[in-house]
């Protein structure tokens, strides 16, 4: 039995009817890499069984301290089939790109069963009119609990169900001894929860104690301007609105190599891109709605904490800063150097600062006071009554750069969806893999009613950034012919 860590508890006690607190990946696969060319529903569920055997936590279940005096445990699930966690679907005639999202919008707008293991995943078939495909290419969408993946879900979904070759060997499983079958009695839960609020009352008094010093260090550096402040005064746009309880998913793909090319010519880094794309392909948006406002827009970006700080045994590790897409620079290159400049302050001053851990106030307090107060907020819309606002999260993974298969099919393409949260409806995923760039939005419906029109946004916003970075190439002049 494993107690969930503060942040790891953060995202359980978040999760509510219209933001469910789960991530999502979707692969599209070539079978015709597979031992006959073919892929059947049975060997998907092979590979499932074999590349979990070496991840017990995805075999676990969450058990909840009664009265919600404490914060939940890991136990593993006794029962656990793995067959309950996979669906096998096909889409409708002619199988096409919008219907794909439709399907995968729906899927991901779901709340996960909280009482069984947290993940599931769907086996999409008939993606028959999706131009550039193999035939008989198929779709897997996975959903996996937040609060067993971080910030770098993109990656960790990645590793859980691929192969670095299409006819792998098994591993021997392996089964940490500290996730045990028995169900855990309820005088035991009460006692764990005795025992562990007076350390967590302790620790809440020393951590309020260092929090309140960090935060004195942190505005006395703003004030003295050898900090920049966060980024948190964006306007209010449709997509600050409550957040209702349907999705809608869309993407757009670029080469790697032109997005590295626009990288190395303007001197920033692909963080920066994707900031610069995200800003231009909303603020294109908005305006075509006659929307549009005057002051910057802004996003969170989320940080991978395990490479700043002593590595510890919570799920999550993640921090998150704030900067501005500066949407109120028209030029695109001009905007892309702003970003920089932006992005590179925020990162670096995101150590320092206490609202790299606002998210750790979701999961500090037992779940009995958390919880009730979370779900007050989102029902009643407070979010809109905050004097700051983000515009959107702007996530940047880096793939891998060599091929991955599952059940002996080629990933061709991979997107990554992220969660909403009450006043924030639209999440943006960059991922690469395999020379590609994919930029995933997962939004409110009713935030973003045309996704194809966003889509095309984001197609534009970096035609714009390319053409405004890249020198044009000089064309030849035509030499009259002799008379």
């Amino acid at each position: 039995m494993k107690q969930l860590g503060i942040l790891d508890s953060a995202f359980i006690n978040m999760e509510q009817p219209n933001t469910p607190q789960h991530v999502g990946s979707l692969g599209i696969y070539d079978p015709s890499t597979a031992v006959g060319g073919k892929v059947r529903f049975k060997q998907v569920i092979a590979t499932f069984e074999r590349r979990l055997a070496n991840q017990p936590l995805f075999r676990t279940r969450l058990v909840r301290v009664p009265g919600g005096l404490d914060r939940p445990y890991w136990v593993k699930d006794a029962g656990f089939d793995v067959e309950f966690h996979l669906r096998h679907i096909a889409l409708p005639k002619p199988g096409d790109w919008r219907q794909l999202c439709i399907q995968v919008a729906r899927l991901h707008s779901r709340p996960l069963d909280m009482g069984r293991p947290l993940w599931e995943a769907w086996i999409i078939e008939g993606l028959d009119r999706i131009p550039g495909l193999p035939a008989g290419s198929f779709a897997v969408y996975t959903k996996i609990h937040h609060s067993l993946v971080d910030g770098m879900a993109g990656n960790s979904i990645v590793a859980l169900i691929h192969d670095l070759v299409a006819d792998p060997q098994a591993d021997p499983p392996e089964d940490p001894p500290q996730l045990v079958d028995t169900q855990p009695s309820i005088a035991e839960l009460l006692a764990r929860a005795s025992i562990n609020g007076i350390r967590n009352v302790a620790g809440v008094v020393s951590g309020g104690i260092g929090t309140s010093a960090q935060l004195a260090r942190y505005l006395t550096a703003v004030l003295r301007k050898e900090m920049p402040p966060p980024d948190i005064s964006a306007p209010k746009t449709r997509f600050n609105r409550a957040v209702g309880p349907h999705r809608v998913f869309t993407a757009a793909e670029f080469s790697l190599e032109r997005i590295r090319a626009v990288k190395d010519a303007a001197g920033v880094k692909i963080n920066d891109i994707a900031l610069a794309v995200t800003g231009g392909a909303l603020q294109r948006y908005l305006a075509e709605l006659g929307e549009a406002p005057g002051a910057p827009l802004a996003a969170t970006i989320p940080l991978n904490m395990r490479t700043r700080r002593d590595n510890s045994d919570d799920n999550n590790q993640v921090g998150s800063v704030f900067t501005s897409l500066h949407t109120d620079i028209a030029d695109p290159a001009q905007r892309l150097q702003a970003i920089h400049l932006s992005a590179s302050d925020a990162q670096r001053s995101g150590e320092a600062s206490p609202m790299v851990d606002v998210l750790k106030l979701a999961g500090v307090f037992a779940p009995a006071l958390t919880r009730p107060v979370l779900g007050f907020w989102a029902r009643n819309h407070l979010s809109s009554y905050l004097p700051v606002n983000i515009t959107t999260v702007v996530s940047n993974v880096a793939g891998p750069d060599f091929p991955l298969y599952c059940a002996g099919a080629r990933l061709v393409d991979y997107y990554g969806l992220g969660v909403l949260t009450p006043g924030l409806g639209i999440f943006h995923m960059f991922f690469s893999y395999c020379g590609k760039v994919t930029i995933s939005v997962l939004a409110d419906r009713d935030m973003l009613p045309e996704p194809e029109r966003y889509q095309s946004c984001l197609e534009s916003a970096f035609a714009e950034l390319e053409a405004a970075v890249l020198p044009r190439p000089r064309r030849r002049r035509r030499q009259k012919k002799p008379a």
